[in-house]
């Protein structure tokens, strides 16, 4: 399943969560990622779930307390006022068994040089801040990222998406059901979703190449391309074209190409009526089987218990 390492919380007695608050208490990132929680831990009572908040000065100095996940936070717009203390911050926070950031808090985690090798979603307006110890980082233009342990959200409204991530993932859909139902949302974005502008304000002047063929694939999902093809249209071979996404995206250009379409997909059968197979081939699958086992691989779980959940929500 996805996430199973995070699923492997849930039998924590309690599960203690914490999130080191660096920020503003009325922004978006922080409310969109404390409100989810909150009410997950209202519901299923102290005994399962327990989710503390601290300010960056009072985690620092807590170091008799155990946490099993925490993540450091605050708004993108507030990534010049880093806490004094953050390097003590991190070292804490890198004690718990699963810890990451959200927003600001990703930046000052990837300046840190704690991230390298790890697939990273960062705010796309905090590309250009990124400190040279952030460059064995694999940032990603997706909306939040679980890489084993190792958890980042790029904040805003994605926030929600992420915390009722978290929810399924350590306590299952029907807890998220009724959390999503008490926030009014409708559909939970997932991690492979795209912050809309970040491909381009990452990499669209340093490495216009990339960005360019990123936009064939997204411009032709229905009939896809072959990596070829599309190394001959942006003028480099096929071997320059693995290159540029393998070191910047973490990714081979067929691998990448095939989850963008998956994404489509995911969201074809979210957003619309089309059958299964309407959608398969919206998404240049041919074969119904070949669409399934790809989805299944990349989602966890077939078409067809997607649009269930769907259904059901």
């Amino acid at each position: 399943m996805p996430f199973a390492e995070l699923a492997g919380l849930a039998h924590e007695r309690p599960l203690r969560v914490l999130l080191v608050h660096a920020g503003e208490p009325d922004s978006l990132t922080w409310s969109g990622l404390y409100q989810p929680l909150r009410l997950a831990a209202k519901l299923l009572g102290p005994e399962r779930l327990h989710v503390d908040v601290r300010g960056a000065d009072k985690f620092a100095a807590d170091a008799l307390r155990h946490w099993h996940l925490v993540l450091l936070v605050a708004d993108e717009s507030e990534a010049a006022r880093k806490p004094a203390n953050c390097r003590s911050v991190i070292e804490r926070l890198r004690a718990a068994p699963f810890w990451g950031g959200v927003g600001a808090g990703v930046l000052w985690l990837a300046d840190a040089g704690v991230l390298n090798g790890v697939r990273t979603a960062l705010p796309w307006a905090l590309y250009a801040e990124v400190d040279t110890n952030a460059d064995h980082a694999v940032f990603t233009p997706h909306l939040y990222e679980i890489d084993g342990r190792r958890l980042s959200c790029c904040g805003g409204a994605a926030s929600i998406d992420f915390a009722l991530t978290l929810v399924e993932a350590m306590f299952g859909a029907s807890l998220q059901a009724h959390i999503k139902e008490a926030l009014c949302i409708d559909r939970v974005r997932g991690k492979e979703e795209r912050q809309r502008v970040a491909l381009q304000a990452r990499f669209g002047a340093l490495q216009p190449k990339l960005s360019e063929a990123v936009t064939l694939m997204e411009a032709n999902i229905e009939e896809p391309l072959s990596t070829d093809d599309i190394a001959g249209l942006v003028g480099l071979s096929r071997r320059q074209l693995e290159r540029l996404f393998k070191q910047y995206l973490g990714s081979l250009p067929s691998r990448y190409y095939l989850e963008l379409r998956l994404q489509r997909a995911r969201q074809l059968l979210l957003d619309t009526n089309n059958s299964i197979v309407q959608v398969g081939l919206m998404c240049g699958f041919s074969s119904g089987s070949h669409f399934s086992t790809a989805f299944g691989t990349v989602f966890g779980n077939t078409p067809r218990e997607e649009r269930q959940r769907k259904l059901n929500g």
